[in-house]
Formats: C-alpha cells, structure tokens, sequence
C-alpha cells in the first residue's frame, strides 16, 4: 500500500439498518424463541447473490456456494482503515472466541476489500490473520466489488486519488449477517459490540432466522 493512502472513511448509515433504538425481535423467529437479538431488522431481508470475487489464495469464490448452511458475515472495507474495518472485525473475532468449537464451526466471516487497486490478496490475508486466520479475505475488479456491495442494498463510491497523491477510500460500516438459509435479516453498525455480536451469533445458528 503507498505510504500516502489517505486514512478517511465515509461511514454511511443505510435505511435498510433499520432504527437506531433498542434491540427488536426478528421476524421469522421461532415462536419458542423470542429472545430479541442486537442486530438491526434489515428490511427489505437480502437474499445472498452469487458472486464473481477472488480469495487471498487466487481462486475463484463464490460467497454464495462457499458458505451454505452457514452463518456468515459480510463486511466490505479496506486494510488502511484507521478505525472502523480493524475495530468491527476484532469485535468479531472477540465474540467467536466466547463461542463453542460447534458454534465457530458452523460461522463464516468474509471480509470484501474496497481499494482492489491497493489492497492486494497477500496484503489483505496478512492483515485478516491479525484477528482470526479463519477469516475469508475477497477482491476482484471494482465493478464486481460494486456489484456485491449493491446487491446487499449497500452504496459503494470508487477509490480517488487526491491532487497531492493521496487516496480517499469510502464504505459502508454495516456487516450483514446471512442465517444458514442464506438470506440476511438483520445487520450491524460500527456501535455493535462484541457482547453484542457474541449474544446473537448462536441465536442466529439455533432459530436459523
């Protein structure tokens, strides 16, 4: 990464995050389970697209086919960022490490780089090791990257390069989790803590909601 990349990242609030109030029982939930989770109702629900991206090893992933009938959590966001991208996924690698190894198991997180052109797939596996060597690390061209991010309802602007040589990078803070059937109900702003997160991640594997 060129020392000059800017840090700056645009956290964008989007609608579908739904209020910003309280913790709200999801809809589907299992009568029998009505324990509200953290996460924000995501509305309309977002079915998980097929998708054309690369991992860190150099080969074709599919996020779709790749983590079915798992739980799996989306982020898109870069490996410069100075605040959000490390906080959100040490939250979640903190809140996997109080869960049981059935319960790790049965969890994918995915980390979708939004500077492709800077964040190469050894630059982004070094970086994801840092939390959890588990951690699924994708890039590609920008236009499939673009694609992904607006088939989850998120908004993506295109890394630009400042008069001076810098760079300005923007994303979407929300990680959206896909329950095991693959469609995504609820989501996660950057306030999400790790007891947060670590309260609704086997809520979301049991009720498959």
């Amino acid at each position: 990464m060129n020392a000059a990349i800017a840090g700056a990242v645009l956290v964008l609030f989007v609608a579908a995050c739904g209020s910003a109030s309280g913790s709200t029982a999801v809809a589907g939930q299992k009568a029998s389970a009505t324990v509200p989770l953290a996460g924000r109702p995501l509305t309309p629900t977002v079915a998980q697209p097929t998708t054309h991206l690369t991992d860190t090893n150099g080969s074709p992933f599919d996020v779709r086919s790749a983590t079915a009938g798992k739980l799996t959590f989306v982020f898109f966001g870069y490996t410069q960022c100075p605040d959000v991208c490390p906080t959100t996924l040490a939250d979640i690698a903190a809140a996997l490490n109080q869960q049981t190894p059935a319960v790790r198991a049965g969890t994918t997180v995915v980390f979708v780089t939004t500077d492709p052109d800077h964040d190469s797939p050894q630059t982004i596996r070094r970086w994801l090791n840092q939390f959890d060597v588990s951690f699924v690390g994708l890039t590609g061209s920008w236009t499939d990257i673009a694609g992904y991010a607006t088939a989850l309802g998120l908004p993506t602007i295109r890394p630009e390069q400042a008069p001076d040589g810098s760079w300005t990078v923007e994303h979407v803070s929300r990680v959206t989790a896909f329950s095991p059937d693959g469609t995504a109900r609820v989501g996660y702003l950057a306030s999400a803590t790790v007891a947060n997160y670590s309260h609704d991640i086997p809520l979301l594997l049991e009720n498959r909601v």
